[in-house]
């Protein structure tokens, strides 16, 4: 978010729910020259694929939310078509 579309570190931090010093250490990790071994952390992942895990996670739980509330209109409209 911060290198490619421009987003502060203060927005990407607020935008992904984490803490403004993980978006620091994850665009410091993104910037440094090729050739060096990524960091990873203690999850064994490196910043880069840490940072869509949970991009994915939110989007998994959005997702979810939004398919209760078709179920539940589905059944409502269901109801009333009877």
């Amino acid at each position: 978010m911060v290198l490619e579309k421009g987003y502060s570190q203060q927005q990407a931090a607020d935008h992904q729910e984490i803490s403004l010093s993980a978006v620091g250490r994850w665009v410091r990790a993104e910037r440094k020259p090729t050739g060096e071994k990524p960091t990873v952390t203690h999850s064994g992942l490196n910043l880069a694929d840490q940072d869509e895990l949970i991009g994915l996670r939110k989007e998994i739980e959005q997702l979810r939310m939004e398919r209760e509330i078709l179920k539940k209109a589905a059944v409502f409209f269901a109801k009333e078509a009877e």
